[in-house]
């Protein structure tokens, strides 16, 4: 019986949907993370008459018979709307305010990019991201800096003691891509190019193409709780119905059982 079947795609397709929606929720407070939406669609079909194939009188068929196999997950997208901005007072934090990524040197010396501007800086006094991967352009702060300011178009200065003018450091740069939702995620907030995301262009921010960084903020996430619930109730009910389906089938095989 093929409705055991198609019932267990349904019921497997659910299960995908409320991962994702427990992902979703389990990153809530994660700074930078974009939420992530199921997509599915429909399996292969049956013809039992095909759709315009011609009758015994020679006349075409209008609608023809097909039976559905079920559901498959056809993707997992990553929803790229801005997060809301949230003040930290720390100087090092910066909140992209639009498009872009800020760039990453990995230990591999692969580039990564992220949307997570919790920087500090390192020993050598290197801006660097909370798992100590330089920020590029590699920009580094003296260690006899007084403050750091990092304007929206992302140029870096600082003021030195005895200095009366702020010496500007370098200008932080960031990345947008064709397809953003094609970057392939590595945790820790980071991302890398793939196929799918295409070849990344660099700015710096302010430029046109490209957000404004905002020093002292970082970006939040972008899951909305409500929804994620309203979402986890229907793919419980959706499961829910699918089980059902199943405990029909069963009882219909058990009945023909008995009969024979």
């Amino acid at each position: 019986m093929r409705a055991l079947d198609i019932a267990a795609t349904g019921m497997q397709a659910q299960n995908t949907q409320v991962e994702v929606i427990a992902n979703n929720i389990a990153n809530m407070s994660t700074t930078g993370f974009k939420r992530r939406r199921a997509e599915f669609q429909d399996l292969i079909y049956e013809n039992l008459r095909g759709v315009g194939s011609a009758s015994s009188t020679s006349s075409i068929v209008p609608a023809g018979a097909q039976i559905g196999l079920g559901v498959k997950t056809a993707a997992i997208y990553r929803i790229p709307e801005q997060g809301n901005l949230q003040q930290t007072g720390n100087a090092l934090d910066l909140a992209i305010n639009g498009a872009g990524y800020f760039q990453i040197t990995l230990p591999s010396g692969q580039t990564a990019y992220t949307r997570d501007g919790t920087f500090s800086l390192a020993p050598d006094g290197t801006i660097v991201t909370a798992d100590g991967y330089t920020v590029q352009p590699g920009i580094t702060v003296p260690t006899n800096a007084t403050a750091i300011t990092i304007s929206p178009a992302g140029q870096v200065q600082a003021n030195i003691a005895g200095q009366t003018a702020p010496q500007t450091l370098g200008t932080i740069q960031l990345a947008t891509f064709p397809n953003e939702a094609g970057l392939s995620a590595q945790g820790s907030n980071l991302f890398v190019q793939s196929a799918a995301s295409g070849s990344p262009v660099s700015g710096p921010p302010a430029s046109a193409g490209f957000g404004t960084v905002q020093q002292g903020f970082v970006e939040s996430s972008n899951v909305n709780v409500v929804t994620e619930i309203t979402n986890l109730i229907s793919a419980q009910r959706a499961y829910e119905m699918n089980s059902r389906v199943i405990t029909s089938a069963d009882n219909m095989l058990n009945t023909l059982t008995q009969i024979s």
